[in-house]
Formats: structure tokens, sequence, C-alpha cells
């Protein structure tokens, strides 16, 4: 079959996979310890859910039949992240569930995005999200981000590098924005965004071609934008801006008590950064970005924010704040150029079990089956080979043992990294702890 490589969706080999789902289950873990119940929602929403005229439109990839028969009904299109889904996921199924509901899900999303270091067309993400009715208490937005924190701490077993969590608020921007007299707000919100990829200098002059800025209001968002403190002084670094209006002011207050009790809890941890907007139009308060130090050319690893109005129906609102960690992004760095990461087999089987000729086996089904059900993983031996050949199979697979049913002494079991040899039972003998299922270890 003819095969063509399609950029932008990984596929990892399997001792690559192994990484991936360790990471995976770190984080599951720690989500589940702070209370987080996991889901799984579908891959397609309604282009009418999607598409809200924003930036993401151009990245969705819409889904129809190949048969279809005129023009869909309802056309569908591949989630580009769970948050959607999940705002419709509650509101489809809040008679069943208990708020404040804090949820995790970890799932493929799509974006048709220029493929490039990190960035990925197919890429997993690790969502976790709380969702209240009607209100939503304020700690929670304190809560998020260290949990976050809290989860890469739980991968650096793995050798991943401690992060910085930066915060704004879309309040304190657009406060900001209509005070210095600017009117469109979303225009400034996505020049702000792309601060860090294109320079100040372009962002200026976006802001004047995109949100009719002058050369004045622009110089007025990028003195904001500049704003960075680990600490409540980025405050009166704003109030020295000297720009009034009162959502400029909720916005300020808001994350002044972000940083206090993020400070309080994780000193460090929790930074203020005012160019931080970004490019979702859903999200209407705080706002994260998460940077891995060492790696920040890489970007935000982990981002997200408070949106009010995502979920609701005509009776009732569902607010919500939440953070996506990009596990495809992590990935490539722990597994990419300079890899930091790798599995000790590519296979789970600790065992195989050698075939002498065909007639025996029976006999080595018997053992891995034996092995099997007192939790070991094994194998056999596809083919009746020479013993070397056999080990050979084995050690190309980091498979640590060898078990043969017709040894000097019976059944006996090779160790052959070692070369050593002893007698064993099947119902009895247990490898290693650190032999008994793959392990994630870091590159020497």
């Amino acid at each position: 079959m003819a095969t063509a490589k399609l950029s932008g969706f990984p596929e990892w080999l399997p001792a690559d996979r192994a990484v991936e789902e360790r990471i995976i289950d770190l984080l599951k873990h720690t989500f589940e310890l702070n209370g987080y119940a996991g889901i799984h929602t579908r891959a397609v929403e309604p282009l009418s859910a999607l598409a809200k005229d924003g930036e993401i439109d151009k990245e969705i990839f819409a889904v129809s039949r190949l048969h279809s028969e005129g023009s869909e009904k309802n056309p569908m299109g591949l989630h580009f992240d769970l948050t959607v889904p999940t705002a419709r996921y509650v509101v489809e199924n809040a008679g069943h569930l208990n708020f404040p509901f804090k949820r995790y899900q970890i799932q493929p999303v799509w974006r048709g995005e220029r493929p490039q270091d990190g960035r990925y067309r197919e890429f997993i993400q690790a969502d976790i999200d709380i969702i209240a009715e009607d209100t939503l208490p304020e700690h929670f937005e304190y809560e998020v981000p260290l949990v976050i924190v809290q989860a890469f701490d739980a991968l650096g077993e793995l050798g991943v590098p401690p992060v910085k969590v930066v915060a704004n608020n879309r309040k304190l921007i657009e406060g900001f924005a209509r005070g210095v007299g600017l009117e469109n707000i979303t225009a400034v919100l996505r020049c702000i965004d792309k601060y860090d990829k294109i320079g100040p200098q372009r962002v200026a002059e976006l802001l004047q071609e995109e949100a009719g800025a002058t050369s004045a209001q622009a110089e007025a968002c990028l003195k904001l934008a500049d704003i960075e403190s680990a600490t409540t002084e980025f405050a009166d670094r704003v109030a020295a801006l000297g720009v009034s209006n009162d959502m400029l002011d909720e916005g300020v207050e808001a994350l002044v008590k972000l940083i206090d009790q993020a400070h309080a809890q994780s000193p460090g941890s929790v930074v203020a950064q005012l160019k931080i907007a970004r490019g979702l139009d859903y999200y209407t308060g705080t706002v994260y970005e998460t940077l891995l130090q060492g790696h920040e050319s890489l970007g935000s690893v982990a981002s997200g924010g408070r949106y009010d109005a995502l979920a609701r129906t005509d009776k009732r609102v569902y607010p919500g704040v939440g953070m996506s960690i990009g596990v495809s992004r992590l990935m490539s760095r722990l597994i990419g150029k300079d890899r930091v990461l790798t599995a000790t087999r590519e296979v789970p089987t600790a065992v195989l079990v050698a075939v002498t000729d065909e007639e025996t086996r029976a006999e080595a089904n018997s053992v891995a089956r034996s092995l099997r059900e007192r939790g070991i993983p094994a194998d056999v031996s596809p083919v009746a080979s020479k013993f070397g050949k056999q080990i050979k199979f084995a050690d190309k697979r980091g498979i640590p043992f060898v078990w043969f049913t017709d040894g000097e002494s019976g059944h006996e079991v090779k160790d052959i990294r070692s070369g050593k040899q002893e007698s064993a039972a099947a119902d009895e003998w247990l490898p290693p702890a650190a032999d008994l299922w793959p392990q994630v270890v870091r590159v020497v």
C-alpha cells in the first residue's frame, strides 16, 4: 500500500508511547488527588458551536461524509480544544451533575495550523475545569493554576523542568483599552496576544491597522503589556500609567488577589504578566499561560482562563475556569532531537518463554499463562528457532528474561543482561520489581 506522511500528526513508536502514557498517568493521578472526575466527550461538534468569527475559525477541520446527499443540515467539525465540548456536555447533563463540577479530560484535539516545533495538527490536551451553577467563587481561579503547578511538580520525577504560570485579567486589558479611548476590544486583545510572536513594534502597527489606535494609544498599550511582576507591585506600575476606568480597576483588583493567594500557597509559581491575553474569544476574566523553565522558546505548555458565558441556557448560566496542558507539546521536548526520556523496553513483556520445538509449544503456552495469572507480562516465542535467535528476539525488544522449559535442571529462567540462569517455577518465580513493567527513565 502506498503511503504519504502527513506533517502535524504525530505517531510515536512504542517506547515513546510508553513515555506519553506515563506522563498521562501522573497527570491523572494529580488531578484525581485534587478531586477532579474524568470525562470523555465526542470528537465532533456542530460548526455553529465551534466557529465564532474568531482567529481560531481558520484552524477548524470540517467533517462530512464522503457520500453525503447534498449539503449537511448540521455541519460538523473536529473540536479545537476541550473547553467548548465540555461546556456543551455540562449543559446537556446539568440535571445529573453536582455543582461545582470539577472535571479532567485527556483527549486529542485538532487544529489546522502550520506544523512547527511543538505544534501539531492533532495533539493531546490534558484539561481541568471547575464549572459552577450561576456563580463561580473567585477562589477557584486561584486553585486551578496551583493544581497545574502541582501536576508539573509530579512530572519532575521524569526530569520535566518546573514551570512558571503567568497570569493576567481580560478586564484589566479591556478596561485599559477603553480608558485610552479604544473601542474595538476584540481587535486589541488579538493584537496584544501576538506580542511574543511578532514583537512590540509589529504589535503597535497592528493596533493602529486593526484596532484603530493612534500611535499614542498603541504606545500606551505596549507600556501596559511590558509590565511583569511576581508580586502585587504590578498594580502600582499600572496606576502610574495614568489611565482611569472602572473595569480596569476591577481587573487589577482581581489579579492582585490571585497573585496574593498563589504566593501564600506556592511562592513565585504564579506571576503577573500583562501581555497575556489569550486568543480565544470566550475568556472573560483571569487568563493564564505556563512556561517551561529553560524551554521558554517552546511557548506556553499550559493555558486557560475564566469564562462566564460559554455554557448557558435560556434560564441558567454555568461559569467556569480551567487550564489545559499540551501533552504533545511536552512530548516534543522530552523525546525530540535532544531526547530527555526513554522507556526501558518497547514492549510490556518481562519474560519471553522459549519454544524448543513446535511439539512443546503447548507447554510454553502453559508457562506464559501461569505467569500472566500472577500479574507477570509474558509472551511466547513466535518461532521454535535456535535458542540464540530467540534470545536475540528478546534482546531487540528489551525483554529482560527468557524462560526455558528444558534446561539442565528443568524449567529455568535467564537474565539475558547478566547471563545469570537459574531454576524457576512458573507458579513461584517473580522478576525484580523494576523489571516487571517498562520504566520511563532519563537519558544519560
